[in-house]
Protein backbone atom coordinates (compact mmCIF):
# COMPACT_ATOMS: atom_id res chain seq x y z
CA UNK A 1 0.00 0.00 0.00
CA UNK A 2 1.39 2.87 -0.83
CA UNK A 3 1.41 6.45 1.28
CA UNK A 4 -0.87 8.00 -2.00
CA UNK A 5 -3.83 5.79 -1.54
CA UNK A 6 -4.08 6.05 1.99
CA UNK A 7 -6.67 8.39 3.50
CA UNK A 8 -5.14 11.23 5.70
CA UNK A 9 -6.79 12.16 8.78
CA UNK A 10 -8.17 15.79 7.81
CA UNK A 11 -7.28 18.48 10.10
CA UNK A 12 -9.25 20.71 12.21
CA UNK A 13 -9.55 23.71 11.13
CA UNK A 14 -8.35 26.13 13.75
CA UNK A 15 -10.67 28.80 15.26
CA UNK A 16 -10.10 31.91 16.18
CA UNK A 17 -10.49 32.72 20.03
CA UNK A 18 -12.52 35.86 20.21
CA UNK A 19 -10.26 39.34 20.95
CA UNK A 20 -10.39 40.53 24.47
CA UNK A 21 -12.09 43.91 24.73
CA UNK A 22 -9.63 46.79 25.15
CA UNK A 23 -9.92 48.10 28.96
CA UNK A 24 -7.24 51.05 28.72
CA UNK A 25 -8.59 54.22 28.13
CA UNK A 26 -7.67 58.16 28.51
CA UNK A 27 -7.98 59.50 31.43
CA UNK A 28 -9.75 62.32 32.29
CA UNK A 29 -8.32 66.10 32.50
CA UNK A 30 -8.31 66.60 36.05
CA UNK A 31 -8.30 70.21 36.64
CA UNK A 32 -5.65 70.72 39.34
CA UNK A 33 -1.89 69.48 38.60
CA UNK A 34 -0.11 67.92 42.05
CA UNK A 35 2.93 69.98 42.68
CA UNK A 36 6.29 68.31 43.63
CA UNK A 37 6.49 68.49 47.49
CA UNK A 38 9.68 71.08 48.27
CA UNK A 39 10.58 69.28 51.55
CA UNK A 40 11.54 65.95 49.48
CA UNK A 41 13.56 68.34 46.97
CA UNK A 42 14.82 70.59 49.91
CA UNK A 43 16.01 67.35 51.89
CA UNK A 44 17.92 66.11 49.03
CA UNK A 45 19.71 69.35 48.13
CA UNK A 46 20.79 69.37 51.94
CA UNK A 47 21.62 65.80 51.50
CA UNK A 48 23.99 66.54 48.82
CA UNK A 49 25.19 70.03 50.26
CA UNK A 50 25.88 68.18 53.75
CA UNK A 51 27.83 64.84 51.59
CA UNK A 52 30.18 67.52 49.32
CA UNK A 53 30.90 69.72 52.87
CA UNK A 54 32.10 66.20 54.46
CA UNK A 55 34.23 65.26 51.23
CA UNK A 56 35.81 68.90 51.54
CA UNK A 57 36.30 68.53 55.18
CA UNK A 58 37.81 64.96 55.21
CA UNK A 59 40.20 66.17 52.13
CA UNK A 60 41.26 69.29 54.11
CA UNK A 61 42.13 67.14 56.76
CA UNK A 62 44.18 64.90 55.45
CA UNK A 63 46.05 67.54 53.49
CA UNK A 64 46.58 69.42 56.95
CA UNK A 65 48.54 65.78 58.36
CA UNK A 66 50.01 65.22 55.61
CA UNK A 67 52.04 68.40 55.92
CA UNK A 68 52.51 68.01 59.78
CA UNK A 69 54.08 64.66 59.01
CA UNK A 70 56.38 66.02 56.59
CA UNK A 71 57.11 68.73 59.65
CA UNK A 72 57.45 65.59 61.95
CA UNK A 73 59.92 63.60 60.00
CA UNK A 74 61.96 66.95 58.71
CA UNK A 75 62.48 67.73 62.79
CA UNK A 76 63.47 63.96 62.98
CA UNK A 77 65.99 64.28 60.85
CA UNK A 78 67.16 67.33 62.41
CA UNK A 79 67.72 65.91 65.79
CA UNK A 80 69.48 62.67 64.05
CA UNK A 81 71.55 65.41 62.46
CA UNK A 82 71.93 66.44 66.65
CA UNK A 83 72.63 63.14 68.10
CA UNK A 84 75.26 62.63 65.83
CA UNK A 85 77.24 65.65 66.23
CA UNK A 86 77.21 65.25 70.04
CA UNK A 87 77.88 61.68 69.54
CA UNK A 88 81.50 63.00 67.89
CA UNK A 89 81.65 65.40 70.83
CA UNK A 90 81.42 62.61 73.19
CA UNK A 91 83.88 60.34 70.92
CA UNK A 92 86.04 64.18 70.72
CA UNK A 93 86.30 64.44 74.56
CA UNK A 94 86.93 61.02 75.51
CA UNK A 95 89.70 60.82 72.92
CA UNK A 96 93.30 59.92 74.96
CA UNK A 97 94.96 62.94 73.25
CA UNK A 98 92.01 64.99 75.32
CA UNK A 99 92.31 63.02 78.22
CA UNK A 100 96.68 63.47 78.16
CA UNK A 101 96.09 66.98 77.92
CA UNK A 102 93.67 68.11 80.34
CA UNK A 103 95.91 66.15 83.06
CA UNK A 104 98.86 67.78 81.55
CA UNK A 105 96.95 71.11 82.12
CA UNK A 106 95.96 69.49 86.01
CA UNK A 107 100.12 69.31 86.60
CA UNK A 108 99.65 65.54 86.30
CA UNK A 109 103.19 63.71 84.15
CA UNK A 110 103.85 60.68 82.66
CA UNK A 111 106.93 58.86 85.50
CA UNK A 112 109.70 56.50 82.86
CA UNK A 113 109.81 54.00 85.53
CA UNK A 114 106.26 52.84 86.59
CA UNK A 115 105.92 51.47 89.75
CA UNK A 116 103.55 47.84 89.74
CA UNK A 117 101.83 46.36 92.23
CA UNK A 118 102.39 42.56 92.32
CA UNK A 119 99.11 41.28 93.77
CA UNK A 120 100.29 37.56 94.81
CA UNK A 121 102.47 38.26 97.34
CA UNK A 122 101.40 42.55 97.28
CA UNK A 123 104.72 43.53 96.47
CA UNK A 124 105.92 46.46 94.81
CA UNK A 125 107.80 46.16 92.06
CA UNK A 126 109.80 49.22 90.40
CA UNK A 127 111.55 52.08 92.13
CA UNK A 128 108.22 53.02 94.01
CA UNK A 129 109.30 56.52 94.56
CA UNK A 130 106.40 59.20 93.17
CA UNK A 131 107.45 60.70 89.66
CA UNK A 132 109.28 63.77 89.02
CA UNK A 133 107.89 67.14 88.10
CA UNK A 134 108.71 66.57 84.56
CA UNK A 135 106.84 63.74 82.23
CA UNK A 136 108.84 61.79 80.35
CA UNK A 137 106.11 61.48 77.45
CA UNK A 138 105.58 65.07 75.60
CA UNK A 139 102.16 65.47 74.24
CA UNK A 140 102.90 68.10 71.31
CA UNK A 141 106.10 66.70 70.42
CA UNK A 142 104.01 65.84 67.06
CA UNK A 143 103.96 62.00 67.01
CA UNK A 144 100.68 62.39 68.07
CA UNK A 145 97.81 62.48 65.02
CA UNK A 146 95.54 65.91 65.27
CA UNK A 147 92.34 65.27 65.96
CA UNK A 148 89.38 67.94 64.65
CA UNK A 149 87.13 66.80 66.66
CA UNK A 150 88.98 68.14 69.71
CA UNK A 151 90.68 71.04 68.03
CA UNK A 152 88.78 73.93 69.55
CA UNK A 153 87.40 72.41 72.49
CA UNK A 154 89.17 74.07 75.75
CA UNK A 155 90.42 72.23 78.38
CA UNK A 156 88.79 71.96 81.59
CA UNK A 157 91.01 73.44 83.83
CA UNK A 158 92.17 75.96 81.51
CA UNK A 159 89.16 77.37 79.56
CA UNK A 160 91.23 79.78 77.47
CA UNK A 161 93.50 77.26 75.97
CA UNK A 162 93.14 74.68 73.67
CA UNK A 163 94.74 71.05 72.96
CA UNK A 164 96.49 72.55 69.90
CA UNK A 165 97.95 75.49 72.45
CA UNK A 166 97.85 72.90 75.46
CA UNK A 167 101.68 73.55 76.51
CA UNK A 168 103.27 70.16 78.08
CA UNK A 169 106.16 70.26 79.88
CA UNK A 170 109.31 69.51 78.40
CA UNK A 171 111.33 66.18 78.50
CA UNK A 172 113.70 65.42 81.51
CA UNK A 173 117.48 65.53 79.86
CA UNK A 174 118.07 61.78 81.30
CA UNK A 175 115.22 59.04 81.06
CA UNK A 176 115.66 56.17 83.47
CA UNK A 177 114.78 52.70 81.48
CA UNK A 178 111.49 50.65 82.89
CA UNK A 179 112.83 47.71 85.77
CA UNK A 180 113.50 44.42 84.67
CA UNK A 181 110.64 42.41 85.05
CA UNK A 182 111.71 38.58 86.02
CA UNK A 183 109.92 35.42 85.28
CA UNK A 184 107.10 37.39 83.23
CA UNK A 185 104.38 39.81 83.65
CA UNK A 186 103.39 39.76 87.58
CA UNK A 187 100.10 37.85 87.93
CA UNK A 188 97.48 36.21 91.04
CA UNK A 189 97.84 33.07 91.78
CA UNK A 190 94.35 31.84 91.01
CA UNK A 191 94.69 27.83 91.17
Amino acid sequence: MSLAETDLIPFETPTRRPEPERTLQALPNSGRRRRPRLAYALTAIAGAAVIAAAQLGLSTLTAQSSYELAAVESQQHQLTLDQQQLTDQIAGLSSPQYLAANASALGMVIDSSPSYLRLSDSSIMGAGTPASGTSTVNMSAGNAAANSLIADTPLVTAEDETVAESSTPSLPESVPSAPPIDGGLPAPATH
